[in-house]
């Protein structure tokens, strides 16, 4: 294909960044068609990507000299896409230009606003996309910078020390994993070529040692699981959540997170470079998964606020997903990146009502909400179908994930005669329909709060419906449907997973 889609991909929200970014002062209120315009196109060109049959994503490849001294060093711009980032692309593209509809009415320094969320998505298409170590890395980053913005200039009352919190963590977990990426890159060059930085050049020349398969492996899992977030190192999310702007955490929670456990798979799970080190780490992912799975899970309980509440939810749900990676098959791979795909679309919807909560009723304190359903329908509507999704009710895509993922577990404790620890995937599916139901009792049901002043509350308006009936949509299509998913899924999963099995 002779049309450099992969790098339209990243150019075009790059120029709608730059043009909102000058569109200050009394230009600013129209910053927001600029950035649903070129947000747009951005979708258009993802889902044209989705017509491709699978087997020929690989000719789309694209390779551009970025920096090279001849016989020292060389840097490519290399873009390429396959069964594991293809529902990335897609899922960045759609909300991006969803966040934009939905904060339709942001009118505090819009331009900023909607530049940000643009250079948010050239990042994340970025890390999604790359095939080489040194613009992976680049890429990374930038997806760092913008979301502190959004969160320091658009956030809630600790909205300062919750972006610090957020820049400390993961620029911390990055450096880490930047020191892991350059031995990897080094330990590949013999001397006789200069260093490539490309992903298949590194893989074609790894020569790491056992012991240095198994601390690079470490340096590179604790960057990744720091965006996940896994556990002890998740703090910086609640935080980070509660005080960022509703588009922001939609962001946060339905793409940045899936950075993390995307770099594990493509790169810690390369068993052209960390071969010797699975079996070291397997037990410790599927250990730290189930820890994570049950942890997010019974803090759920513990909150008032909505939107904490699915902070946490999301840390349960990524604890599953680091589950199907840490099982290292097929299965649990496919699963894997089903999960990542579902949440990334459920937590859209989640974070959008609690938003809504908050901006319609003043307050999204559960213990001040009640009977909501009656009076705002509508809202109600949309709350109870993303958690009923969130929970895994049958019929939506996250049932489909999660049932995978716990089919995935079995097989793995079966194979190890440690089929008593599937208590923790049963204890994890009755926790999280537990606090569902709960907040949901708690807001939606029983009598009509007098707590807060409802006269001037209104239900959601038409540009917010029309961003949830979308996610809605989805979800239950992707729910009846996965195969839709799944035909991009499989190809990738039939031949990692078996590889890693093989290697156990």
């Amino acid at each position: 294909m002779d049309f450099p889609i992969l790098s339209i991909l990243v150019i075009v929200p790059l120029v709608g960044a730059l043009l909102t970014l000058f569109m200050g002062g009394a230009r600013a209120p129209k910053a927001k068609f600029i950035a649903a315009a070129f947000s747009a196109v951005t979708l258009v060109l993802a889902v044209y990507l989705l017509t491709i049959k699978p087997e020929d994503l690989a000719d789309l490849t694209e390779n551009y000299v970025w920096f090279k001294v001849s016989g020292v060093v060389k840097m490519n711009i290399i873009f390429q896409i396959d069964g594991l980032s293809i529902l990335m692309v897609f899922l960045t593209a759609l909300l991006v230009f969803l966040v934009v509809l939905f904060s339709w009415h942001e009118e505090n320094n819009a331009n900023y606003y909607h530049s940000l969320l643009l250079a948010m998505e050239v990042g994340l298409m970025g890390v999604y996309m790359a095939a080489d170590y040194f613009l992976f890395y680049i890429m990374w980053e930038v997806t760092l910078i913008p979301m502190f913005f959004l969160i320091s200039w658009y956030g809630g009352p600790r909205r300062h020390y919750s972006a610090i919190k957020f820049f400390i963590y993961t620029h911390v977990a990055s450096v880490i994993m930047m020191i892991g990426i350059f031995i990897v890159v080094f330990s590949a060059h013999d001397g006789s070529h200069a260093v490539s930085f490309a992903f298949a050049d590194v893989a074609a020349n790894s020569a790491l040692s056992e012991f240095m398969q198994i601390f690079v492996f470490g340096l590179l899992f604790f960057g990744f699981a720091v965006k996940m977030p896994v556990p002890p190192f998740h703090t910086w999310l609640p935080d980070a959540h509660v005080e960022a702007p509703t588009g922001g955490s939609v962001l946060l929670a339905g793409v940045m997170l899936k950075m993390g456990s995307y770099g594990i798979i493509r790169i810690c799970l390369n068993q052209d470079i960390f071969s010797l080190a699975f079996g070291f780490w397997q037990p410790v992912m599927i250990g730290l998964g189930l820890f994570a799975m049950v942890y997010g899970a019974y803090a759920c309980i513990a909150q008032n606020d909505l939107k904490k509440m699915v902070a946490y939810s999301s840390i349960s749900h990524m604890g599953m997903v680091l589950v199907g990676m840490g099982c290292m098959s097929e299965i649990g791979i496919q699963f894997a990146i089903f999960q990542m795909f579902a949440h990334g679309i459920i937590s859209g919807v989640l974070f959008m009502v609690c938003g809504i909560a908050g901006h319609n009723f003043g307050t999204r304190d559960m213990r001040l909400l009640g009977g909501m359903a009656g009076k705002f329908p509508v809202y109600a509507t949309f709350m109870m179908f993303g958690f009923m999704a969130s929970l895994g009710l049958p019929g939506l895509m996250g049932f489909i994930a999660e049932f995978g993922l716990l089919y995935g577990l079995w097989t793995y404790l079966a194979a190890h005669s440690l089929e008593w620890l599937i208590v923790f995937g049963l204890l994890d599916m009755m926790l999280t329909a537990g606090y569902y139901l709960w907040a949901m009792q708690k807001t939606l049901f029983g009598k009509l709060t007098d707590k807060i002043d409802l006269e001037h509350c209104h239900d959601i308006a038409k540009n917010e419906i029309a961003v949830l009936a979308v996610l809605c949509g989805l979800i239950a299509l992707f729910g009846i449907m996965p195969s839709v998913a799944m035909d991009f899924i499989t190809p990738y999963s039939s031949v990692l997973g078996p590889a890693l099995e093989a290697l156990l």
